[in-house]
C-alpha cells in the first residue's frame, strides 16, 4: 500500500472545496493507495500522473521505491495545468 503525502499548494486548494467534494477526493485517493496505476493517467506536457475527481484533478508524483505518492497540485480541470 501507498503513502499519501501532500504539498502545501494542493492542501490550501483542497481545504477549500465544499465538503463533499472533498470527500469524493478523499475517497479516489483512498483507493488509489491500493493500486496507483490503475486510476492514474501519465501526463506528457508535465511530469506526473494526473487522477480526474469529477471537474477537479490533482497532479501526482509517484515514488515506487518507497510506495509514496505525493500529489503536488489540485484545481479544477479548466486550469490546474497552468503555472
Amino acid at each position: 500500500m501507498y503513502e499519501l503525502r501532500f504539498d502545501r499548494k494542493a492542501i490550501d486548494f483542497l481545504n477549500k472545496l465544499e465538503r463533499k467534494d472533498k470527500e469524493r477526493i478523499w475517497n479516489k485517493l483512498q483507493q488509489c493507495k491500493e493500486n496507483p496505476f490503475h486510476f492514474l493517467e501519465h501526463l506528457e506536457d508535465i511530469e506526473g500522473f494526473k487522477l480526474r475527481v469529477g471537474d477537479y484533478r490533482l497532479i501526482i508524483d509517484v515514488d515506487d521505491s518507497t510506495k509514496i505518492l505525493i500529489i503536488l497540485k489540485a484545481g479544477h480541470r479548466k486550469n490546474i495545468y497552468e503555472n
